[in-house]
């Protein structure tokens, strides 16, 4: 397996953090209010481009997943991330992700997550406008509670759920 691609089982955020890898984000995290919800604060980041992906539409997923195209897809860099903020937007990008060094429109490397589960994905570009219009303020609730129930899954050993994905809805 090459050095630019770290599968979900575990690792992806110690080879973040070992290699104080900047993040490009393109969907959810590049919304303040979801931002400050996971890490405390809004970290450092600045607009950038990638070439050669899109930001995909997924089948009953309010987010985005970040596949190859004929495309360039905006996004931000977040730079300046703490191991603990790393560790928890690692598991906050659990699912059918695979962290991924990518080479940015300006030739600067950055680590994204990108989507791996080929079914789910749409036609459709995901819209950041219309996310925010129909979903953000409820992804936001769902957002912090996924962060309370990841506090009480440390302390009994268990593992947290995202309440935003569709195969774990009741």
């Amino acid at each position: 397996m090459s050095k630019s691609v770290v599968p979900s089982a575990g690792g992806r955020a110690a080879i973040l953090i070992a290699q104080r890898g900047d993040l490009f984000v393109y969907g959810t995290l590049q919304f303040p209010e979801v931002l400050r919800i996971l890490l405390g604060r809004i970290p450092d980041g600045s607009p950038i481009a990638l070439t050669g992906w899109r930001a995909a539409a997924l089948a009953r997923r309010p987010y985005p997943g970040l596949v190859p195209a004929n495309a360039t897809v905006p996004g931000m860099l977040l730079t300046g991330l703490r191991a603990e903020e790393l560790e928890v937007l690692d598991e906050y990008e659990s699912g059918p992700y695979e962290l991924r060094k990518l080479s940015l429109t300006d030739g600067r490397p950055a680590w994204s997550y990108v989507w791996t589960d080929a079914p789910s994905v749409l036609a459709s570009d995901w819209s950041a406008d219309e996310f925010a219009a129909e979903h953000l303020p409820a992804f936001v609730v769902q957002v912090r509670a996924w962060l309370v129930g990841r506090a009480a899954a440390k302390s009994d050993g268990s593992t947290a759920v995202r309440p935003h994905d569709p195969e774990l809805a009741s």
